[in-house]
């Protein structure tokens, strides 16, 4: 996003919720959901914006399947199946 000076607008502004910083305060938690459902805050001090909230989008990473695929197959095949062996740790522990 280009730095604006304080008197620059670029058209996000006009939907943008700005709170004070004392509000901001009293109701993080509100503005961060609020933050994520896609809904940027921008929070002021003494009049002037000093900091904004966005919802951060994660880049996912393709799986590549074919190295997934040749790891898996030099893996030996275990004898018991994971249910069975967490439920026999399990069991184990509880006595």
């Amino acid at each position: 996003m280009p730095v604006l000076s304080s008197d620059q607008f670029n058209g996000q502004e006009l939907d943008m919720q700005t709170v004070n910083l004392v509000e901001a305060k009293a109701h993080l938690s509100r503005l961060v959901d609020q933050a994520m459902q896609g809904e940027p805050v921008r929070i002021m001090r003494r009049g002037k914006v000093i900091a904004q909230i966005n919802k951060i989008t994660r880049e996912r990473k393709p799986v590549d399947l074919n190295a997934l695929r040749s790891l898996t197959a030099n893996m030996t095949s275990q004898s018991v199946s994971a249910r069975d062996m967490v439920r026999d740790m399990r069991d184990e522990a509880r006595y």
